[in-house]
This record gives C-alpha cells, structure tokens and sequence, in this order.
C-alpha cells in the first residue's frame, strides 16, 4: 500500500514537473516551426499522390 501510494505521487510530481517545464514549450515550438515550414512547401498527401500516379499509368497506356 506505502509502495503504491509513494509510486502515485511520484508519477504525479514528474508529470506536473514537465507540463511546467520550458519542454513543453519548446516541443509546441518545435511542432509550429515544422507546421510552417510544411506549409510553405507544395507538399501532397500520400493519397493525392497514389491518384496521381494512376491517373499517369492510365494516361500512358492510352498513349
């Protein structure tokens, strides 16, 4: 029972102790930094590309 409640509030404070920490702050940096970046690129997603790719094949055999 000590063990336990000594592992609760251990767990707690470590994760009271990195939701406060400058981390958290500069993972959420981080994320807006590559989101930014990502969004000036012309990037597709992985579908729009699978259609395009069978668009060409189609358009090549037709060829």
């Amino acid at each position: 029972m000590f063990g336990k409640n000594l592992f609760d509030e251990v767990t707690s404070k470590i994760s009271e102790t990195i939701a406060n920490s400058p981390a958290k702050d500069v993972e959420k940096n981080v994320k807006a930094m590559l989101g930014s970046a990502f969004s000036r690129m012309d990037l597709v997603t992985r579908e729009e590309f699978d259609i395009q790719q069978q668009v060409l094949i189609k358009t090549r055999t037709k060829l």
